[in-house]
């Protein structure tokens, strides 16, 4: 899997109110929510992020509450892939269910800047700094966890593994 965007950058410790303010809980519609996405962080981000868009942040970022709204904003808002030194475990994990790509790299963390455009190979965990010509090492995503970003999360991933199998269940979304 390769990703290539453009960079917005922020800081540490990016909680799931900066992502999506609990004022705006009153939907779980993807598109609405990405209305406001990163609004109490950068208020012109929803405005002008574009989709194939990557947020670079630092450490802890998804910090707070477990809300799964917060990947469902920045991935509606069109941010295909999250950078950052280190992420909350449940962001982390609600991430990958929702099939938004996320990369831990302490050094791409705090090398990259605002702006600059940078390609992801998913399979070798290594980060191009097209802008700079640097190269950052990241985690891989694992094959498996890959199959979930591809199919747009663990839902339709199970649908899928569920239609090959022939098997009938119902899965309200």
């Amino acid at each position: 899997m390769l990703i290539r965007g453009k960079v917005w950058k922020f800081g540490n410790d990016v909680d799931t109110d900066a992502i999506i303010p609990a004022r705006y809980l009153n939907t779980s519609d993807p598109k609405e929510l990405a209305k406001h996405v990163m609004e109490d962080a950068d208020k012109e981000f929803a405005n002008n992020v574009k989709p194939g868009d990557i947020i670079a942040a630092g450490k802890n970022f998804g910090c707070g509450s477990s809300r799964e709204h917060a990947p469902i904003a920045i991935k509606a808002a069109g941010v295909q892939a999250i950078i950052a030194k280190s992420f909350a475990r449940i962001f982390y994990r609600n991430s990958f269910n929702i099939g938004l790509a996320i990369f831990e790299s302490a050094e791409a963390s705090e090398k990259v800047k605002e702006s600059d455009e940078i390609e992801i190979d998913a399979d070798r965990g290594v980060i191009r700094n097209l802008t700079s010509h640097e190269e950052y090492k990241a985690n891989p995503i694992p094959p498996f966890m890959q199959e979930l970003i591809d199919a747009g999360g663990l839902i339709e991933w199970t649908k899928r593994k569920l239609a090959k199998t022939g098997e009938t269940v119902v899965i309200s979304d």
